[in-house]
């Protein structure tokens, strides 16, 4: 892979990054921020949705969401288990993606909107094991470790 290739994969892992980032952060750092309305309104999957928006399942979904996104944008960012955390993030993008799905129509889009191409460019950054590209992948892969259980390298990375 040429130097060219290797900037834009890594520029395009850390600008996705970024933006999952700090769409985690402000939800962690704003109390009065849920899940609620989103799942509410849901179009698809009803009844999961609102299940989802229960009193007694909408704290923790609130927590995934807030830290899942977080979490997602510093794995990317620093490249570390960023295959984990693309499968995980590509996982809640689809999760983002159905209650807006009004079939076959989805937001301002006909069957694809941006959760989609999110899922996809996660799809990719895990089947690419792009952390290994400017990340810290490598260096975690070197850790006695991963080592010891080589299985946990292909697992993160």
């Amino acid at each position: 892979m040429d130097k060219v290739t290797k900037l834009a994969i890594a520029a395009l892992r850390i600008t996705l990054g970024w933006f999952m980032f700090y769409a985690g952060i402000t939800k962690v750092l704003d109390p009065a921020w849920s899940a609620a309305g989103y799942l509410n309104s849901a179009k698809t999957f009803t009844g999961l949705f609102q299940w989802f928006a229960s009193p007694e399942i909408l704290p923790a979904i609130n927590f995934i969401n807030e830290w899942g996104l977080t979490l997602l944008g510093v794995s990317l960012i620093l490249g570390v288990f960023v295959r984990l955390s693309s499968v995980l993030g590509a996982v809640l993008m689809m999760l983002y993606y159905f209650p807006v799905l009004e079939f076959p129509y989805v937001g301002h889009g006909f069957l694809i909107d941006d959760h989609i191409i999110y899922a996809l460019v996660l799809a990719y950054f895990a089947a690419a094991k792009v952390g290994r590209i400017w990340g810290l992948e490598n260096w975690c892969g070197s850790l006695p470790i991963c080592k010891k259980f080589p299985k946990l390298r292909s697992l993160i990375g």
